[in-house]
Formats: C-alpha cells, sequence, structure tokens
C-alpha cells in the first residue's frame, strides 16, 4: 500500500472514532437514558476540558521523548478501552467522567494525525500544500461514513454506538504501529517551559485587533458546539409525533445531518477565492450570518418531505459555510498575522480559543438554558425557542463583531500564507 492510502486510512479511521458518536450521542442520552439537559451540556464541555491542556501536553511528548506515531497508537489504544466503558455508565456523573478520559486520549489525537501526515510526506519529499488537503479530506468522509453506518444499523438510540467506536479506535491504534516512523526532533533544543507550552503565542493577545479575533473565535467556537450537540436529538424528537414517526429524516435522522459535512467538504474549496476576494473580516461574517441561518432554519423546519424538510436539508448545505469559512480561514489569517516563530504555538491558541474555551462555554452554557427555560414539566423540548434563542446568540456576536473588528483587506496578505 503507498504512503498516500496509508495516509488516507489514518485520516478515514481518526475522523470515523468521532463520527461514531458525536452527533448521535445527544439520542443516546436524552431518548435512551432520559437524563437532563445541564448534564448534557456538562457532557460536551469534556471535549472543550480536554483541549485546554491535551494537544500540548502531547506536542511536547512528541517533539522531545517519543515517536509521533507510537504515542498516536498509544492515545488510540486508551481511547479504545474508555469508550468500551461508556455503556456502563449508570448515572450522568459516571458518564461525564469516562467521556472526559475519552476526551483526553482523543483530542490530541487530531494534531498527531496532522503530525503524522506532515512528517512522513515531507521525509520523501512530497510538497504538503499540494499532496495534504487531498488526504485530509477523507477525514471528513470518515466521519460521514461513521454517520450513515450508525443511522442505518438504527444505533442512534443505542449503546452499540461506542461499542463501534471503541473497535475503529482499537484498530486505528495498532495501525498506527506499523506507520513510519516519526521521531522527535526537539530532543537537543533548550527552550524555556514557556515556549515548550505555546505560551509565547499569548503575546499576541497585545495586538488589539488579535485579541478581538480570538474572543470571536472562542464565541463561534461556542455555536459550534450548540449544533453537534443538539441536531440529532432534535430530529429523534419527531418521532414523539405520529405525524412524522414513519418519516425518513425521523428514521434517519444521522443522514440528514450528515449533508453538513458532505456541505464542508464543497464549501472548503471556495476559501481561496472568498478570501481574496473579500478579505478575512468578511468571510468571517459570512460565516456568523450562516450560523444565524443555520439555527434559524432549524427553527421553522420539520421532516415534512412537501413542508419543512428543505428547511433543514437548507440548513445543512449551509453549516458548510458557517464551519469552513470560521475554522479555514480562521487558521489562516492567524497564520498571516503570526512571526514565524510563534506561528506552531498561535494555532495551538486558536484550538484552545475554540475547542477549548468556546466549547466549554457553548456546552455547559446552553445546557443550563435549555433546562431552565425550555424544557417543559413533562421533559419535552421547546426546539422551536432553543433554536431561535441560538440564531440570536450568532446575530448578536455578529453585529458586534463587524462593529468592533477592524481590518483593512490586502488580497496579497492571505493569497499565499502556507508559503512563509
Amino acid at each position: 500500500m503507498g504512503i498516500k492510502l496509508r495516509l488516507i486510512l489514518l485520516n478515514f479511521l481518526q475522523f470515523f472514532v468521532w463520527g461514531s458518536w458525536l452527533l448521535t450521542i445527544g439520542a443516546y442520552w436524552f431518548q435512551t437514558k432520559h437524563w437532563s439537559g445541564t448534564e448534557f451540556g456538562a457532557i460536551f464541555s469534556t471535549m472543550g476540558i480536554a483541549s485546554l491542556f491535551m494537544p500540548a501536553i502531547a506536542g511536547i511528548i512528541a517533539d522531545r521523548w517519543m515517536n509521533a506515531e507510537k504515542l498516536y497508537g498509544i492515545f488510540h489504544i486508551c481511547a479504545a478501552v474508555v469508550l468500551f466503558m461508556v455503556p456502563k455508565a449508570g448515572n450522568p456523573s459516571a458518564m461525564f467522567w469516562i467521556m472526559l478520559l475519552n476526551m483526553i486520549f482523543y483530542m490530541p489525537t487530531i494534531a498527531l494525525s496532522i503530525t503524522i501526515g506532515y512528517s512522513t510526506l515531507k521525509s520523501r519529499g512530497l510538497d504538503i500544500v499540494k499532496e495534504y488537503p487531498p488526504i485530509r479530506v477523507w477525514g471528513t468522509v470518515g466521519f460521514i461514513v461513521a454517520l450513515w453506518t450508525i443511522s442505518l444499523s438504527h444505533l442512534e438510540i443505542s449503546a452499540v454506538q461506542f461499542y463501534v467506536a471503541s473497535g475503529a479506535s482499537l484498530f486505528l491504534g495498532l495501525y498506527s504501529f506499523t506507520l513510519p516512523e516519526c521521531p522527535p526532533l526537539g530532543r537537543t533544543q533548550k527552550n524555556s517551559l514557556v515556549n515548550a507550552l505555546g505560551l509565547d503565542a499569548f503575546k499576541l493577545f497585545k495586538n488589539v485587533k488579535m485579541a478581538l479575533f480570538f474572543v470571536f473565535a472562542m464565541l463561534l467556537g461556542a455555536a459550534l458546539q450548540l449544533t453537534n450537540a443538539y441536531g440529532d436529538t432534535f430530529l429523534q424528537d419527531f418521532a414523539k409525533i405520529p405525524a412524522f414517526r414513519d418519516l425518513i429524516a425521523v428514521k434517519y435522522p444521522a443522514i440528514i445531518m450528515s449533508i453538513s459535512q458532505i456541505s464542508e467538504t464543497l464549501f472548503i474549496l471556495t476559501i481561496p477565492f472568498f478570501l481574496k476576494k473579500f478579505g478575512i473580516k468578511k468571510v468571517m461574517l459570512f460565516s456568523m450570518i450562516a450560523w444565524v441561518l443555520r439555527f434559524g432554519l432549524f427553527a421553522f423546519g420539520n421532516p415534512e418531505p412537501l413542508g419543512g424538510l428543505w428547511m433543514i436539508i437548507a440548513s445543512c448545505i449551509i453549516y458548510g459555510m458557517a464551519f469552513d469559512f470560521f475554522n479555514i480561514s480562521g487558521s489562516l489569517y492567524v497564520e498571516s498575522q503570526s512571526d514565524p516563530g510563534i506561528r506552531a504555538s498561535a494555532q495551538g491558541l486558536f484550538m484552545v480559543m475554540t475547542n477549548g474555551f468556546g466549547a466549554f462555554l457553548g456546552s455547559r452554557i446552553s445546557g443550563i438554558i435549555i433546562d431552565r427555560f425550555f424544557t417543559s414539566a413533562g421533559g419535552q423540548f421547546d426546539w422551536k425557542g432553543i433554536w431561535l434563542t441560538f440564531a440570536a446568540y450568532s446575530l448578536v456576536v455578529a453585529v458586534l463583531f463587524a462593529l468592533l473588528f477592524r481590518h483593512k483587506h490586502d488580497p496579497e496578505t492571505l493569497s499565499s500564507p502556507l508559503k512563509h
């Protein structure tokens, strides 16, 4: 098997593991366990908690003491064991600690998979800017395949989804030990602890524009967790209405939600054009407006093919712009605005603000709000009110960003940031 195919398999499995449960754990939580929204928000906050420290720690280990592919394999094998234990959780508290441990092992593997890919391609004299994106897109394909597998097997409310994820993680962990070696390259460096942890990137906050950018990145990171946490269970809830119970979108909600990931693979191809044409401020505004539409269309949509299904599908298509124009464009902007010596640390800071603080705050606060204002005494959710609240939040963020973030667009600044 050629090295590109081997890296494709790695990326496919990396996100297959995540896609096996990320969008369907809400259905398992609410439909099977019947636990509360506040406690569910805590579950999704585990991703943010783990992202605050684990990627940095894993980076230090891979840079100084252990081959990246071996560390990657160890993390996935450990995650496989933890995922296997998820169905054993008998209460929300136990579920929280098990999922936190799972995220502690899984979240650093995202960055490690990139390290392995870059290192392997560079060692063979290949251009990573040209060769890596077509390899990485198979990660999104893996996520989609996982969603379809869980949905077509009717496992969205079943504990079996965690066994599927566990099996895939175990296979990937063992497979990683057969990959080409990616030895630590920083053994001889004598950087300070602050430098090693990437804390020097925090000096970017001295720049008012960059400080505002990171704050809004955190606020948008919160929006991303709202759609991950509640999208699938929103469609699952329509099964309680006899008129909708047997409709395709209700029977296979994960497949409908996977349209979001399909859209994501398409919108990523438009980013270079939009960045060069409109600049980072307008592209980020497009993302924020897309989040407003994403949530607003969910509020008024329903699974009826001749009624509101088009709104749900349109919401999923818009997700591609909302996600890519925020995540990919944001990382390119950070790349272009950072000094060469701290670019890796700056990207880590971007991840901390979005997947760390943003994910944590979005998950915890949304769960509390839903429980307090949008859950009836009988445990029924007011989904229209929930989605409209999320849409209003995104609109406020967009208006504040338009007013506060000052940036003069220079088409040359972001035309080829990866060449610097």
